[in-house]
């Protein structure tokens, strides 16, 4: 099974503020439903809760070490026993969809990034630990311009970038 990763982060390695997204692009969004559509997503706790609710399409996987309960969600004290209960059950490509300790902790075990770098710097109390990219390989990128209306951006710029270990 493969494991990745997918995040959108700032200039700063910035991902949220007071569990919250920091930016609102829907391109992005529409991104990450077909990335993950069909898959196993594993996540912490606090991420759960800022969604609200398990994702259409996708299996919820929830990091607790509190014995996080929620309907039509499946919750793991262990990152060992989420990965096999995924594996048992046929996943090919388990993603992690954060937040900022799940990605730190769960970082070595990753093999594929699906990486969304945004164009923004500003205030944020979740970071994304920087990545070192030697032992990694660009399979794909494509840059987005920034949507504009009267002046105003409505979406900030950015770029989608698809990173593979190296062996």
């Amino acid at each position: 099974m493969k494991i990745s990763m997918i995040v959108a982060y700032g200039k700063n390695w910035e991902i949220g503020l007071n569990n919250q997204m920091l930016w609102h692009i829907s391109e992005d969004f529409k991104n990450f439903k077909t990335i993950t559509s069909g898959h196993h997503i594993l996540m912490g706790r606090k991420t759960f809760q800022s969604i609200g609710k398990p994702l259409p399409n996708r299996t919820s996987l929830v990091l607790s070490s509190a014995g996080f309960e929620h309907e039509g969600v499946y919750s793991f004290d262990n990152v060992q026993k989420a990965f096999d209960f995924a594996r048992e059950r046929g996943e090919e490509e388990l993603f992690i969809i954060g937040g900022a300790n799940i990605y730190a902790t769960l970082f070595p075990y990753v093999d594929k990034m699906y990486l969304s770098e945004v164009d923004y710097e500003g205030e944020a109390d979740a970071f994304l630990k920087e990545i070192d990219f030697s032992s990694w390989d660009l399979a794909e990128q494509k840059d987005y311009e920034a949507i504009t209306n009267n002046a105003e951006i409505v979406s900030p710029a950015w770029k989608f970038k698809v990173w593979v270990k190296k062996d």
